[in-house]
C-alpha cells in the first residue's frame, strides 16, 4: 500500500507514519522539510498552503491514500480537494472532538457523530484564512469547515476522524504537564465550579487508529477516544495517585480553569469505531504511563 502523510513530523502524526512504515506499507511524508521524516519513508518537501508548490512537489505521484495530519482551515482542505482530486481513491482527514464545541451541554450525552451536521455547516473562504492568529483564535470553526468543505467538494472517498484529547508520549502541548507540575508541588489546580467530562486518547493509540483507518473503507466521521472519560477532578485524582500527592483544587478566584476543566460536554460516543471493528483501549490502561512522560 502506498500512503502520502501530510505533516507527520511531529508527536503523533509520527508515529502515524511509523506505524504505517512498520506495517510494510509505503510512505510518503509531505511537509514543508523543517523537521527530518522517520528512517525509511520518502520526504517530499512543500508548503501545502501553496498550491502551485504541492502540485510541483506532487508531480506525477499516485497513493492508494492520504492521511491529512495538518488541515486546519477550508482554504487548505480546497487545495486538498483540488491538487488530490485523482491522485487517491481514499483521504483521511484528521479532525478533532473540539468540532462538537458548540454543541456540548453541562450534563449533556456523549456526542455521537450526526449530532455535527456538516450539510448545514457554512463555509467562508474569504475569513482571515491566512492569518495565524486568526486560525489559532478559530481553531475548532477552522476544522468544522475543513471539514464541511470535503465533505461536499472532494472527489475521493473521505474519512473523518474525530480526535479525543491526546495525551502521553512526547506531548509538545504542556497540558498534562501542567497537572504533575502542579499536583506535585502542592499547587492548587484551577477548575470549573461544575466540570463536564472530556474524552481523551493515548498518543500511540490515536496513531495506531489513523494508520487503520487508512487501509480501512469506511466513510464519514468516526470519532476516536478510549473507554472511560472524565472530568478534571477525575483527571487530577489520577495523577496524585500516580505521582503520589494530594491534588488540591480550587474554583474561581480570578485565576482561567486549568486546561481540560470543561463548563461542557466533551465526551464522545466511540459506538460507530466499535461497529467498524475497532475497541479502544480504557484510558486507565495508559494514563498512568502518561503522567510518568509528563514528569519526564
Amino acid at each position: 500500500m502506498d500512503v502520502c502523510v501530510i505533516g507527520g513530523s511531529r508527536y503523533f502524526g509520527r508515529r502515524v507514519v511509523e506505524e504505517l512504515r512498520d506495517s510494510g506499507a509505503a510512505v510518503t511524508v509531505l511537509n514543508r522539510g523543517s523537521t527530518p521524516a522517520p528512517y525509511g519513508v520518502t520526504h517530499l518537501r512543500a508548503d501545502r498552503d501553496d498550491e502551485a508548490s504541492l502540485r510541483a512537489a506532487l508531480a506525477d505521484r499516485r497513493f492508494d491514500a492520504v492521511v491529512d495530519q495538518v488541515c486546519y482551515t477550508p482554504v487548505q482542505a480546497a487545495v486538498a480537494a483540488r491538487v488530490f482530486a485523482g491522485r487517491t481513491p481514499r483521504y483521511v482527514l484528521t479532525s478533532t472532538v473540539e468540532v462538537y464545541a458548540h454543541l456540548g451541554q453541562p450534563g449533556g450525552p456523549p456526542l455521537a457523530e450526526p449530532e455535527l451536521d456538516l450539510s448545514a455547516e457554512p463555509v467562508d473562504l474569504q475569513l482571515l484564512w491566512d492569518d495565524v492568529q486568526f486560525v489559532a483564535d478559530h481553531y475548532a470553526e477552522g476544522k468544522r469547515q475543513a471539514e464541511a468543505l470535503l465533505t461536499r467538494q472532494a472527489a475521493f472517498d473521505l474519512a473523518t476522524v474525530r480526535t479525543a484529547h491526546v495525551l502521553g508520549g512526547a506531548d509538545f502541548t504542556g497540558r498534562l504537564a501542567h497537572y504533575v507540575d502542579r499536583i506535585g508541588r502542592g499547587i492548587p489546580v484551577a477548575v470549573h465550579a461544575a466540570p463536564q467530562r472530556a474524552s481523551f486518547v493515548h498518543e500511540a493509540e490515536i496513531a495506531r487508529f489513523l494508520a487503520w483507518a487508512a487501509k480501512a473503507d469506511f466513510t464519514g466521521p468516526v470519532n476516536a477516544a478510549s473507554q472511560g472519560p472524565m472530568d478534571v477532578r477525575e483527571l487530577c485524582a489520577a495523577v496524585g495517585r500516580a505521582t503520589g500527592a494530594e491534588p488540591r483544587l480550587t474554583t474561581g478566584g480570578g485565576e482561567a480553569p486549568s486546561p481540560f476543566s470543561f463548563d461542557r460536554c466533551y465526551a464522545m460516543d466511540t459506538g460507530r469505531a466499535a461497529r467498524l471493528g475497532y475497541r479502544f483501549s480504557a484510558v486507565t490502561d495508559w494514563l498512568p504511563q502518561a503522567v510518568k512522560e509528563a514528569s519526564a
